[in-house]
Order: C-alpha cells, then sequence, then structure tokens
C-alpha cells in the first residue's frame, strides 16, 4: 500500500466517477484504475463496484474512507513539518490571552499558525490581561499577547482589532428596553468587572469613561473571565461594561445595549512582543498573524 494508492481511492470514493477522479489528480484514468486494482489486491477485498453507468463503494470501501483521509492529512503534515524544518522554522511561540477579543482573535490566529507553521508549537496562557502581559512581554517571559494601547518602552505592537464598549444588563433590568443606554443612566447601578491587580485594559477605559461622565462606578465584584463577568451579570450582581466582542458569549438572562452619546472611547486591541525579540518562530508567527489578523484601516500607517 503507497499513498498515491490511497490519494487515487480517496479521490474515485469522492467523485464515484473514474474520469472526474483522473482529472483531479491529473493522471490518466487506465493508470488511476490500475492503481486501485493494485490497492484491492494488497486488501484483499473490492473497494467498488463498478458498471458502465455508474462506480459505488463497498462496505469494505466505505470503511476504508476515513481512515485513508485521516493517512493523507497525517502525511500532509509530515511533509509541512519537514519543509518547516529546512526553513528553520521550528519552535515554541508562548502566547497570552484574555477577555472577549481575544476570544475573537485567537482561534483565527492559532487555526492559521497550526497550518501553515506544523513545526512551531503554541503554548497558549490565559486569562492574561493587557498589564500583566505587556509586563511578561517585556521580561522575556511571554513571546507575544493580546494588549490594549499604549504599549511600554521595550515593546513593539501592532493593533489587530478595535472594540467599541457595551453594557451587559441582567434582561430583566429596568434599562433592558432600551436600544441604547447613556451611560449616565448607569451611575446608580452596581458594576461587575475584572480585577484590577492584573491590568485589565477594559476595567481602565469603563472606569475612566465612568469619571468622565461624572461619576465613579460602584464595583461590587470582580470576575476572572468574560464568561464568569456575564454569569455574574446574568445572576442579577450587577452590570458589566465589556467589549463589543462579548455579545458573541450567550448566557440565559444577559443583554447587551449600546452605550449612547459622544465621545465614548473605543479599544483598540494590539498583538505585541519584546523589541528585538529575533527568534525565528517569534518572526514566523507575527508574519501568519499579519496575514490573518491585518491592521484596521484607522492604525494602518
Amino acid at each position: 500500500m503507497e499513498l498515491r494508492h490511497l490519494a487515487a481511492f480517496v479521490a474515485v470514493a469522492e467523485e464515484l466517477h473514474f474520469g472526474r477522479a483522473a482529472q483531479r489528480l491529473h493522471v490518466a484514468q487506465s493508470p488511476l484504475s490500475q492503481q486501485i486494482r493494485s490497492l484491492e489486491r494488497d486488501l484483499g477485498a473490492r473497494l467498488f463496484e463498478r458498471s458502465t453507468r455508474s462506480v459505488r463503494l463497498t462496505d469494505a470501501g466505505r470503511s476504508l474512507l476515513g481512515p485513508a483521509k485521516a493517512l493523507l492529512a497525517d502525511a500532509a503534515v509530515v511533509r509541512r513539518s519537514v519543509r518547516s524544518a529546512q526553513l528553520g522554522v521550528v519552535g515554541r511561540v508562548s502566547i497570552g490571552f484574555a477577555g472577549a477579543s481575544s476570544y475573537g482573535c485567537l482561534p483565527v490566529l492559532t487555526r492559521a499558525v497550526t497550518t501553515q507553521l506544523p513545526g512551531i508549537e503554541l503554548v497558549l496562557e490565559g486569562p492574561t490581561y493587557a498589564g500583566e502581559a505587556l509586563g511578561r512581554i517585556a521580561g522575556d517571559v511571554l513571546d507575544v499577547g493580546f494588549v490594549s494601547l499604549p504599549v511600554r518602552r521595550g515593546v513593539s505592537a501592532r493593533v489587530v482589532r478595535v472594540e467599541p464598549l457595551m453594557v451587559a444588563l441582567p434582561d430583566g433590568h429596568r434599562l433592558a428596553g432600551c436600544a441604547e443606554i447613556p451611560l449616565s443612566q448607569l451611575a446608580s447601578e452596581a458594576f461587575v468587572t475584572f480585577p484590577a491587580s492584573r491590568g485589565s485594559a477594559v476595567r481602565e477605559a469603563m472606569v475612566q469613561a465612568c469619571r468622565d461622565t461624572g461619576f465613579t462606578p460602584r464595583i461590587v465584584q470582580e470576575a476572572p473571565d468574560a464568561y464568569t463577568l456575564l454569569a455574574l451579570v446574568g445572576a442579577g450582581v450587577g452590570v458589566g461594561i465589556v467589549v463589543a466582542s462579548a455579545d458573541s458569549i450567550r448566557l440565559e438572562h444577559v443583554c447587551f445595549r449600546r452605550l449612547a452619546g459622544s465621545g465614548l472611547p473605543t479599544l483598540p486591541i494590539a498583538l505585541a512582543w519584546r523589541t528585538g525579540n529575533e527568534s525565528a518562530a517569534l518572526q514566523a508567527v507575527l508574519r501568519v498573524a499579519e496575514q490573518v489578523l491585518p491592521t484596521p484601516t484607522a492604525y494602518a500607517d
């Protein structure tokens, strides 16, 4: 059994037509048929029922299709890994993340890196809030992280997303029926937010926006992550100021409303790394990030 025999089998099994399968593989139909017969001899089973009008998988053929696809996928990973090693793109890259914005960006980046750079191992470290991430990056403990602006000296960053702020309310709240809510209408509310000790950019933006509106938010409880924060909101503990991406987290008894008024802050989310970090693995990850997480127009050079 050879990989080319399995590739021929999968093509015929998916097309159920030898001519179309041959075109897909860019081979003549006769060698393709020979490869299928060779595979059947090796396995001691017929894989297709053939007639002048149709091609159908046998039970044996159906049982082979899944494992054959898996083997071909594994072989593709092996090839990419070897190519990556030849280019020197191997190693480990640690990524710090926290909050709903990271939840949106992180899967896009990790899937792309896994596909394009199989020689790189990603170590995901969360929750790592913006302030904490900047300290760890500057100290060469963390390779890259999702942070807010501005960054500190010795750290480079590129904006990958811009998030407006929203308010999360219990669905029975007195303001839940409003499409937009002025921040001043929340002055008497209890707030649930992220920990101050770990440098949450969302918390800092929320506190500053409230103060600019003329009040200091009454914080009654801190939450370690967006899911816990929203669960506390749904339980009626308080309201929460969150980024718009949190709207993708669906929990019972929680609703999201836009904040009304001019001058409300938006939160730029950036990918940060230590200036001068010449790790080939990190640089490769940053190149992939530029492809899949482009800089918003407002922040482009």
